[in-house]
């Protein structure tokens, strides 16, 4: 999962503080063989959330409950200039 978390925060990092990347994005750059990754993308995301180190966002909004992630998420690193 560290590989997962590591390549969440440079992929957002790059992406920058105004724009989200999905999941599947992160879940392709780990393995091929990416739709199994996604539960450990997943579950990286709420960890990096929990930290403050990202923004989940669904509709473009960021989740208040992570614990209880449905649908169709986007992640977004935080900037502390916000």
């Amino acid at each position: 999962m560290d590989d997962a978390k590591t390549l969440i925060l440079r992929l957002t990092a790059a992406r920058g503080p105004d724009k989200s990347i999905c999941p599947s994005e992160v879940a392709r750059a780990l393995d091929a063989d990416w739709q199994p990754r996604m539960k450990q993308v997943r579950a990286a995301a709420v960890e990096l959330a929990r930290g403050g180190h990202i923004d989940i966002l669904r509709k473009g909004k960021p989740v208040s409950d992570v614990d209880n992630l449905r649908g169709v998420i986007r992640l977004r690193g935080r900037s502390f200039l916000r």
